[in-house]
């Protein structure tokens, strides 16, 4: 077993170490999220704590972690009677992102089942896991079946498992520690809120810092079990910490104006539910346990406010995560301070804002350390919130859009080139879509948009494996033995099982696409508040996209040409912050941005190509530019369009045109692409057109020959 990186030893990033330490002294916390880019220590230092954790008394025997002293009467390998128990080491076991659903809970033991002929429960993870840590590294990522069976365990503390004849229940209770980074895609609400803390963590800025972290690794990986014995004297000084602090614990007073100030908190910054309230009061708690007070002070509401609310004010996965401290002081000092009771420990105690243990930088690798716990990952809790598309300031009122030059006119080099350029306009609110998907039965990345046969979801039939057996069909291997039991000389109560026996259940649920939106940015949407129209209708859209675990892509055309303003990406607040900034004028190249698309899915089908696209074309239908390619731009718009029809692609148009004067233009683009035009009204869901289920097939297109032969 290889020698973990000490938690002493990691260097800066201090709200991250008080936020791990302070749910080892109080795990009812309720874990904790940690965010941040890759290359800031979030594994090193999770994988780190559990070496801090007091040792846990079990019953010996006992696959599920049962305390002697009050054993769970309901445990599968009970009932325990009251000899003595064992002590073992708190367990970190961690949930690799693609693990199965058997794997988390636990399932039939298949081989005991089959050659035995008995039911026995094979225990997962989460029975691994009580009583410990449950660390799921890249959380964002986890299959939606598995976050919901994580959000069953933390909320009932119990894993229920009912399947294949197999009726379980037992104890799972743990601590959650999750780390992600935004930029791969964020987090489903339901389980961000089961965090009960989070921290945002960056690399720090200081050369005399990470010079430090630069040493301390390679001197780790140098000689692992060395260092960690350097470490080992401020590695048992925080331990002991750890468990003083929870001896402390149940002597802490939350008094009637700590409760006040959390309640006044957590209403001002208008937080869903009451866990934000219960999350405050137990890490304020805490924070008092571990600067050895048994009262709560307006110190440690502060801090716990600032670690338990930012992942709670977000609306939308488009919302900075943050909060406005000048907005939490000024509400704080509305109320007094508790009066201090008499101390157990007349020495004072470190600032819990600080440093959460004994500075590690004066140990024995660094006696003059770099790590004074500021910068970006020092203490202050996270930064404030901003710089996200629904905190941006409304710019100043753009000039109205000049006409563009008729279609058939010259265009001089100017106009070509893109003309005036508009200021970018703020996207309107965003709406409830209607449901887009691809048809026919893919083969995808689990999601929750299109069909797709997938390795969870409802069984739907079973068939002799392709390879490796994955999913055992238990109904369907024992129907095609059962028949050659006698020719093969069963004797016992087991069956007798071959490999040709086998069955793999088939399943069908939903997966996540590659959904490229397509933005016509040209002079002809540049008046403000269409633009701010297709804006918010294009964000609704990306929220969509977040909900059903989609990839998107963000495509752009204006001027003389179109470009690729976000490669696809499961991060939609990138996308959402490239729309908002996305300026508009010019002529409308709509041939070019078709092509444009067309190169990115091909590119991104050699990439993964059991991702199946999905094309949405925002635009008026107007083409008015061949940019490079040259040519008449209606007819490239066209040959365009039925390329990308050739290719299979799955494509609907949102057409933005309005006026009491309409071409109809989009809905030819539509017939070309081979899908439904939906309008910007008829996008939303509760509009009174046909709710698009199919968008290759359930929305009749409004184009006809004599429209087309007009435009």
């Amino acid at each position: 077993m290889s020698t973990p990186y000490p938690f002493t030893a990691v260097v800066g990033q201090t709200d991250l170490r008080l936020a791990l330490l302070l749910n080892a002294v109080s795990p009812a916390v309720g874990g904790v999220l940690v965010r941040g880019e890759k290359g800031t220590a979030k594994s090193t230092a999770v994988r780190a704590l559990s070496a801090l954790l007091p040792q846990v008394e079990v019953v010996p025997g006992c696959r599920f972690s049962c305390a002697p002293v009050a054993p769970d009467p309901d445990c599968p390998d009970g009932p325990h009677g009251g000899g003595p128990g064992g002590a073992r080491p708190a367990r970190m076991v961690e949930l690799p992102v693609g693990a199965s659903e058997d794997r988390l809970v636990g399932a039939l033991d298949i081989e005991r089942a089959l050659a035995e002929g008995v039911k026995a429960f094979e225990p997962g993870l989460l029975a691994d896991a009580h009583r410990g840590i449950l660390y799921v590294d890249e959380v964002n990522l986890l299959h939606d079946h598995l976050v919901d069976v994580l959000l069953d365990a933390a909320a009932m503390g119990a894993s229920y498992v009912e399947r294949e004849g197999v009726s379980v229940r037992h104890a799972a209770r743990f601590l959650l520690v999750g780390t992600m980074n935004p930029e791969e895609g964020e987090l489903r609400p339901q389980l961000l809120d089961r965090f009960g803390l989070t921290v945002e963590v960056a690399a720090s800025r200081e050369p005399a810092q990470r010079v430090e972290v630069v040493r301390r690794r390679l001197a780790y990986e140098d000689d692992p079990a060395g260092f960690a014995a350097r470490w080992s004297g401020d590695e048992s000084e925080v331990r002991a910490r750890v468990v003083a602090a929870r001896a402390l614990l149940p002597q802490v007073r939350l008094g009637d104006n700590a409760l006040l100030q959390i309640a006044a908190t957590c209403a001002a910054f208008e937080v869903d539910g009451m866990r934000a309230d219960i999350v405050m009061a137990r890490t304020a708690t805490a924070l008092a346990a571990w600067a050895g007070r048994t009262t709560v002070l307006k110190e440690d509401v502060r801090q716990a406010a600032l670690l338990a609310l930012p992942h709670r004010r977000r609306r939308n996965p488009f919302d900075a995560p943050g909060l406005d401290e000048d907005k939490l002081d000024e509400i704080l000092d509305r109320f007094p301070d508790e009066e201090p009771q008499d101390e157990p420990d007349p020495e004072p105690e470190p600032d819990p804002g600080t440093d959460p243990e004994p500075d590690p930088d004066g140990g024995p690798e660094n006696p003059q350390g770099p790590d004074d716990g500021g910068g970006p990952d020092g203490g202050g809790g996270v930064p404030p919130q901003g710089g996200g598309p629904q905190d941006a300031q409304p710019p100043a009122e753009p000039a109205e859009a000049p006409a563009e030059a008729p279609e058939g006119a010259p265009q001089s080099p100017a106009q070509d080139a893109g003309g005036p350029e508009q200021a970018a306009v703020r996207a309107a609110e965003p709406f409830r879509t209607k449901m887009l998907s691809v048809p026919g039965l893919g083969e995808g990345a689990a999601g929750r948009r299109s069909r797709a046969r997938t390795a969870h979801g409802r069984t739907t039939g079973a068939q002799r494996p392709r390879g490796q057996l994955t999913k055992l069909h238990l109904a369907a291997t024992v129907h095609a033995a059962a028949p050659h039991q006698k020719a093969r000389g069963r004797a016992g109560r087991g069956l007798v099982i071959r490999k040709d026996d086998l069955r793999q259940a088939t399943r069908e649920g939903r997966e996540g696409n590659l959904v490229l939106f397509v933005v016509d940015a040209s002079g002809s949407m540049a008046a403000r508040q269409r633009m701010s129209a297709v804006k918010g209708a294009v964000l609704s859209l990306l929220l969509d996209a977040y909900q059903r675990r989609d990839k998107v892509g963000l495509v752009t055309f204006r001027g003389a040409a179109a470009e690729l303003a976000l490669p696809p990406t499961s991060s939609v607040d990138a996308a959402a912050a490239r729309l908002e900034k996305l300026p508009t004028g010019g002529r409308t190249p709509l041939g070019s941005g078709l092509l444009k698309a067309r190169e990115v899915l091909r590119i991104e089908r050699l990439r993964d190509p059991s991702r199946r696209p999905l094309l949405v074309v925002v635009t008026d239908g107007r083409a008015t530019s061949a940019g490079a390619v040259g040519g008449d731009p209606r007819e490239l718009t066209a040959r365009s369009a039925r390329l990308l029809a050739a290719d299979g692609v799955t494509s609907v148009v949102v057409d933005c045109e309005s006026g009491p004067v309409r071409l109809g233009l989009a809905g030819v683009l539509a017939a070309d692409l081979g899908g439904p035009a939906v309008t910007l009204d008829g996008l939303r869901a509760d509009s009174l057109a046909g709710l698009v289920k199919d968008v290759r097939t359930a929305v009749t297109t409004p184009a006809t020959h004599t429209t087309r032969r007009a435009a």
